[in-house]
């Protein structure tokens, strides 16, 4: 159990500073929502349901569709 966990938190620390380093704002909200739904995963192992469906739905689904519609609808100034 202790060796899943610390390769989930590796996982979401490597995804998280892959959403830093990226120049491409869709690849960084992806990116940033794998952050989240590694989290997730890490509630429910750690026996909190409850957290891990709040984590889930609202950090991995209703931020990143949010961000991804911002994204979406704002220009670039290269345009």
């Amino acid at each position: 159990m202790i060796i899943v966990i610390t390769l989930l938190v590796l996982m979401m620390l490597a995804s998280a500073i892959t959403a830093c380093i990226m120049k491409d704002l869709i690849s960084a909200v992806i990116a940033a929502c794998v952050v989240s739904l590694i989290a997730a995963v890490l509630f429910f192992l750690l026996h909190a349901p409850d957290v891990a469906m709040a984590e889930a739905s609202i950090g991995a689904a209703l931020v990143t569709a949010v961000f991804i519609i911002a994204i979406k609808r704002t220009k670039r100034h290269e345009e």
